[in-house]
């Protein structure tokens, strides 16, 4: 989206660039429910949801012994989170029941991603924080409660606070510091990763998207192609690290639940 007035160009009296910023990142309600404003993000992750569901749907509804162009599609993503992310992180025994938990998270962050690039929706969903933390949340939930279901009361407690009473004098401040790093360091790092490399690719691109336009008069001309290319290599640059964000998003939640499971250390 443009956010400036499309008639105003370099060396245009009165005419100043007006940069992307916070600004780009609010959108207006498009409609209100009991109080509740529904955007445009929120409308994005709602089809983003459709999107997957009815993908998965029509690429197992009716498995085939012999599959089709579409459940290759769908095996071969499920396989590439199945095997190079739960699997090498949990093992295959106790990777399997959570593979349908990774495989929704990984499409479903990067499908959210992908909207940055798409016509129209040009807007990554991932970039409003709230998301990214819902989900870290989500993660985090899941490795407290695998942590002491797994360990017991007191074997999640030593995880939590990495207890060694051979530390001696320095055990309370190395369980000040486990503590701190599991409760708050761990899952707000965990989002803040997602989120603040798809802000910063969305604002990049929003940044040589607008120039191009602005410098778009005169002898600026020739400066507005450098920029729209940048725009173009951007762009592909921010494909890449769409999917490598949700590689990184799921390996670190499966890492997380793998020490859930792993003996205390």
């Amino acid at each position: 989206m443009l956010a400036l007035d499309t008639e105003c160009h370099l060396f245009i009296p009165g005419c100043g660039f007006e940069a992307p910023g916070l600004h780009s990142f609010v959108f207006e309600p498009l409609f209100t429910i009991g109080g509740y404003e529904f955007n445009k993000p929120m409308l994005l992750a709602l089809v983003s949801t459709v999107i997957i569901v009815a993908f998965f749907w029509a690429a197992f509804g009716r498995a085939k012994v012999v599959p089709g162009k579409l459940q290759m599609i769908g095996e071969a993503g499920y396989d590439f989170v199945r095997r190079g992310l739960v699997y090498d992180a949990l093992g295959k025994k106790e990777g399997e029941k959570f593979v349908p938990f990774m495989v929704a998270l990984f499409f479903f962050v990067w499908i959210m991603n992908l909207w940055s690039i798409i016509p129209v929706a040009q807007f990554p969903v991932t970039s409003v924080i709230a998301f990214p933390m819902g989900l870290a949340l989500v993660v985090y939930i899941t490795w407290l409660v695998l942590t002491f279901k797994r360990q017991g009361f007191v074997g999640g407690l030593k995880n939590l606070t990495g207890y060694d009473k051979s530390l001696g004098w320095v055990l309370p401040l190395i369980m000040f510091l486990e503590l701190l790093q599991h409760l708050i360091i761990r899952p707000f790092t965990h989002a803040v990763r997602l989120f603040a490399n798809m802000f910063a690719g969305h604002m990049l691109i929003l940044m040589f998207t607008v120039a191009s336009w602005y410098l778009l008069n005169g002898i600026g001309i020739a400066y507005a192609g450098v920029s729209f290319v940048m725009t173009i290599v951007m762009t592909a640059f921010e494909l890449f690290i769409q999917a490598i964000q949700a590689y990184i998003f799921v390996l670190l939640a499966c890492n997380y639940i793998q020490g859930a499971l792993a003996e205390h250390h």
